[in-house]
């Protein structure tokens, strides 16, 4: 199946570099220079992947980002930030993104993270045909199959990698995880591609989701030294 990614940057002389190696490494691609155009094509195509720079004329890719989610739209986004400050990243994880790498990065990190996100997205829905459909949890009712959680009947709202992260804990019930272990089995990176605080920033906002107390989890519990794992 071709395999295609939507690129909505603005600077052209890197969106010439990226298109020409993600072709090489076979790859077909779209390429939007403004946000307003990128959220245009998004919503007409359908893409295995979509890079998506932060800083864009008009419609910034914050805004980008959260119109596409409220669309409903699932497929994997990985943002593009010249920033470095934690703030960006973290605001980019709650807004829906999967993922994000900060410029300059060398296109070998690019690729293995495109190739990670498209690769966990279809084992997710290889697992989900394989699996049972539902598990519970006390109150709380995870629907494999439906993509959606809920808790007392309500439906909770998540983004695809909170998503992600809270079917697998509760597919492994009571077994401790690193969040090295949680980056490559979630995100599906090795170690060295992944920032470990990623998975720190996803737990709390899960548990914000999930918990009645998040400072007092009864789901997604913290084995002090060694990582989390999910009381059922």
């Amino acid at each position: 199946m071709e395999q295609v990614i939507l690129m909505i940057e603005d600077e052209k002389t890197i969106a010439d570099i990226v298109e020409f190696n993600l072709r090489r490494e076979g790859f077909s691609t779209v390429t939007a220079y403004d946000g307003a155009e990128g959220l245009e094509r998004a919503r007409k195509g359908r893409f295995s992947l979509i890079l998506l720079d932060v800083m864009l004329p008009g419609l910034d890719g914050w805004e980008v980002l959260k119109a596409l989610r409220r669309d409903g739209d699932t497929t994997p986004i990985l943002m593009l930030t010249a920033r470095e400050e934690e703030i960006d990243k973290i605001r980019g994880l709650e807004l829906g993104a999967d993922d994000y790498i900060t410029k300059p990065f060398s296109m070998k990190e690019l690729l293995a993270r495109i190739r990670a996100n498209i690769r966990r997205v279809a084992y997710e829905s290889l697992e989900r045909s394989e699996q049972t459909t539902e598990v519970t949890a006390r109150e709380l009712t995870i629907n494999l199959e439906r993509v959606e959680a809920r808790k007392n009947g309500t439906l909770v709202e998540l983004s695809n990698r909170e998503f992600s992260l809270l079917s697998f804990f509760a597919t492994h019930p009571g077994k401790v995880f690193s969040r090295e272990e949680l980056l490559s089995n979630v995100w599906g990176y090795e170690g060295y591609l992944g920032d470990l605080r990623a998975v720190d920033v996803m737990i709390r906002r899960l548990r914000e989701k999930i918990e009645e107390d998040p400072a007092e989890p009864q789901f997604i519990m913290t084995k002090r030294g060694a990582g989390y794992y999910f009381e059922m």
